[in-house]
């Protein structure tokens, strides 16, 4: 008897034990349940906010100059001295290279000379001829030989002129092809003269674009080589025929640089701004998720998000333009997206 009172004892006991842990477990899963459905997802948010917004065309080029002239020598001879060098800047009409002139300069001297001495023929033969002493064809030889020793004057006078080299435009000097000494002849290349102001960017654009772009249009141009920095420019003009080979037509763009930082040859980033929208709708384009060509992004309403499907315009830098779908003020998740479904509850984390 004793020891069935001891059995039912400890069984009484363990029993008492088994039910316990049972409740303490479920009461444990049931607030591990909890805590998962109450758990929130950190998200950062913006407003969509109203502002100007454009459209533009993008693509890249190189620049070249739009005036540049090589520079020639019109006579022959040897350099004597240089004005200027790579790098300057020169107005059109200055010395740039002087040559021996010497030979030139006694060549118009003795043409002078002879033109002297036929003119006082002529001034002669004149009075005669004015009085009939002398026959008129003797009169217009005279003037005759008096205008064709002119003419041989004025051609020596222009050769020694020619051997002051000058700038045929305003630029900088981007090259030069001689030195002090060297023989020259006529017609030989000696400088290169670019004109850095404006540059030309020009654009072979695809064909469904011409409706899009005009002349005068501004365009916004930046360069690998100069950071953190935009130069403006325009549409300069637009071709009117399309290469049937390329599909493109040629538009050309003139950039304006007055600090002269931009090198004809530099290859830069052009945007040709070609609408613009004073009071759009904007968000940052990185809330905006795209999944089957539709458009869409979170609403956050208090700590909860709603997926809506928005309708997008214009994309201007970071920020897209909303036509349909949002209201000004409404917040939208831009990071954290990827964890998010209807419903779900949120921690903002950044705004």
């Amino acid at each position: 008897m004793k020891r069935i009172i001891h059995f039912l004892a400890i069984l009484a006991v363990g029993s008492l034990a088994v039910f316990n842990y049972s409740c303490s477990s479920e009461t444990q899963s049931k607030n591990i349940s909890g805590e998962d459905s109450t758990a929130s997802i950190p998200v950062e948010i913006a407003s969509a906010v109203r502002g100007p917004i454009a459209a533009y065309y993008s693509t890249t080029a190189t620049l070249e100059a739009e005036e540049e002239a090589m520079v020639v020598a019109k006579v022959q001879g040897i350099v004597k001295d240089l004005e200027v060098e790579e790098g300057d800047y020169i107005k059109a009409g200055e010395v740039m290279a002087l040559l021996e002139d010497e030979q030139l300069a006694i060549e118009a001297s003795r043409a002078k000379a002879t033109m002297d001495r036929l003119y006082n023929e002529f001034q002669r033969n004149k009075e005669l001829y004015d009085r009939k002493l002398i026959s008129a064809e003797q009169f217009e030889n005279s003037k005759f030989e008096y205008e064709s020793q002119k003419a041989v004057y004025d051609l020596a006078q222009l050769n020694v002129d020619y051997a002051q080299i000058t700038a045929p435009i305003s630029g900088i000097v981007s090259q030069r092809l001689i030195k002090v000494g060297n023989m020259i002849n006529a017609n030989q290349e000696v400088f290169k003269v670019t004109d850095f102001n404006p540059l030309l960017a020009v654009l072979h654009v695809p064909e469904h674009e011409m409706n899009k772009l005009k002349k005068n249009q501004k365009a916004v141009l930046q360069v690998d080589a100069i950071s953190n920095k935009t130069f403006e420019g325009r549409v300069l003009r637009i071709s009117p025929v399309v290469n049937p080979e390329s599909g493109t037509f040629k538009v050309t763009i003139t950039i304006q640089d007055a600090s002269r930082q931009l090198k004809p040859g530099m290859f830069g980033r052009i945007r040709i701004v070609y609408d613009t929208r004073e009071n759009a709708l904007m968000i940052p384009k990185e809330a905006v998720l795209t999944e089957d060509g539709i458009n869409s992004v979170y609403i956050v309403n208090k700590d909860l998000v709603f997926r809506r499907t928005i309708q997008t315009g214009y994309v201007n830098g970071s920020n897209i333009e909303i036509i349909e779908g949002l209201a000004d003020g409404d917040s939208v998740v831009t990071i954290g997206q990827s964890s998010l479904q209807d419903s779900t509850v949120v921690q903002i984390v950044s705004y």
